[in-house]
């Protein structure tokens, strides 16, 4: 073996075992049980991309445990974290890098205060990112200042331009608090007929039944939170392809806060809407809807608390799993651990599924086909 090559497969496996990046471009391979399919398999890694052809001589990386695809957060807000302070690029790199460090791989971003700069996007050592732009707020919906302004009347134009501005989503945020009226359906029902003809996706805020309603009349691709849902729908939402990202974790730790609250008519439509969120979770992912894993809270990385949210509102541990993995990958267009796929993935070494708290302690953490852990 020449001397050089030598140094590089000495310095990648010194990499992985102090936990820094790999800064070597030399194949690696990794061995171990891959989950969704239970099967052991080798893949070996060139460049960013997943081999199932053997390459000699490659530094063994892992061997044994159970593989994933990279862990999936489809609905965080990386780059601010509370209304009244700026979006910034040093907190946008330090909240991805949690998720990194997490085994949070693919992040979607569905409204951020600032459309996600270019460099994210070129730096190897960040997750990938699905944005969708600003948030899209009309007057009396949102923080003032927080996303993107807009009256009604220029909601379609807007929506349009940020998804060709993003990765091809936008988000509308469909209604607000509980005694005001939500985003009018027919308005909504243009904005996503207007991204879909570009070949866009549309995610709605949803916290309302009225909010809802009109979303998923409207063939949103998305359905954020969905407090208040009607179970009436949850069939025209898997016929139609809308999927439903409950953010359950970001709801659940405010119920007991809540509930300690003097009654008033909002802690008391609250309380209701939540109580209805977990069941209505479980209904929709028997009815067939795409149900997926996102935290929409701080710090980042905290995915893993989301699938456990999911599995007690009564989806199967691989169901939940899946949500947070293959299944959101699926969904965001990327394949999961198959030849040619993107070089994401975590290993663990036991089996997920049986213990969720599992996900937040990966052994190894690979990304684009560095060893990042």
């Amino acid at each position: 073996m020449p001397d050089a090559v030598a140094r590089r497969i000495k310095g990648s496996t010194n990499a992985a075992r102090t936990g820094l990046r790999r800064l070597s471009p030399v194949v690696l391979q990794v061995r171990g049980i891959v989950l969704p399919e239970r099967e052991e398999r080798s893949f070996w890694i060139d460049g960013d991309r997943l081999r199932t052809e053997p390459v000699p001589d490659a530094d063994l990386v892992i061997e044994g445990g159970w593989l994933l695809p990279g862990l999936v957060d489809v609905h965080t807000h990386p780059g601010t974290e509370v209304h009244d302070v700026p979006f910034s690029d040093e907190m946008l790199r330090r909240h991805l890098t949690d998720h990194r460090d997490a085994g949070v791989l693919l992040v979607r971003t569905p409204g951020s205060a600032a459309r996600i700069p270019d460099w994210v996007d070129e730096d190897p050592q960040l997750p990938r990112v699905r944005s969708a732009g600003r948030w899209l707020a009309t007057p009396g919906r949102f923080f003032p200042g927080l996303g993107r302004d807009v009256s009604e009347e220029d909601l379609v134009h807007a929506a349009v331009e940020e998804a060709k501005a993003s990765s091809g989503w936008c988000k509308v945020i469909a209604d607000w608090r509980h005694d005001e009226p939500a985003l009018p359906r027919d308005i909504l029902t243009a904005v996503v007929q207007a991204v879909h003809a570009i070949g866009g996706r549309v995610a709605a805020h949803c916290q309302t039944a009225d909010g809802s309603l009109n979303a998923v009349h409207a063939g949103v691709d998305s359905l954020e939170h969905g407090m208040h849902l009607d179970p009436g729908l949850i069939d025209r939402m898997a016929s139609q392809g809308t999927a439903f990202v409950p953010t359950l974790g970001a709801f659940g730790a405010g119920a007991e806060r809540r509930r300690a609250e003097e009654p008033s008519a909002r802690r008391d439509w609250w309380l209701a809407g939540w109580e209805a969120m977990l069941p209505n979770v479980r209904a929709a992912h028997e009815a067939g809807v795409t149900v997926l894993a996102g935290t929409d809270t701080f710090p980042c990385g905290t995915v893993a608390s989301e699938v456990a949210w999911l599995v007690r509102a009564g989806l199967s541990a691989e169901a939940a799993l899946g949500a947070a993995s293959w299944s959101a990958r699926s969904w965001l267009g990327l394949p999961g651990l198959v030849d040619g796929g993107p070089a994401d993935l975590v290993s663990y070494d036991t089996d997920p599924t049986l213990d969720s708290s599992v996900l937040a302690h990966p052994s190894r953490i690979i990304l684009r086909g560095r060893v990042i852990a």
